[in-house]
């Protein structure tokens, strides 16, 4: 296994063309209204009720994607959430399976 070191500079700007890529995805499918404003690798995708994040979640870890619920006390009661974290390190592929993902789930 080779590892390759990626400097710093670049992988930021990857994580920055990574999150826009994945915004205008759920904007192209319809569902960029559920995304909370964040310029961060953390995205928060609203469900509203906990069942709905629940079963959001259980949805896409069966289409093998691991986005935790985030649900009160942790967020307002009727904001839960999927919380989907961005790295640099996620291909274009990864980000589309993602988006094909949420729109199943939701």
């Amino acid at each position: 296994l080779t590892i390759t070191m990626v400097p710093t500079r670049r992988r930021r700007a990857r994580l920055r063309s990574n999150i826009a890529y994945f915004q205008t995805a759920l904007n192209q499918i319809g569902l960029a209204e559920k995304l909370l404003p964040s310029s961060t690798a953390i995205q928060p995708f609203i469900c509203g009720s906990n069942q709905a994040a629940l079963d959001a979640a259980a949805r896409l870890r069966d289409f093998g994607l691991y986005v935790p619920a985030i649900r009160p006390p942790t967020v307002p009661v009727g904001q839960a959430r999927l919380r989907i974290t961005l790295t640099a390190a996620h291909s274009r592929t990864d980000i589309e399976r993602l988006a094909e993902g949420l729109h199943n789930a939701v």
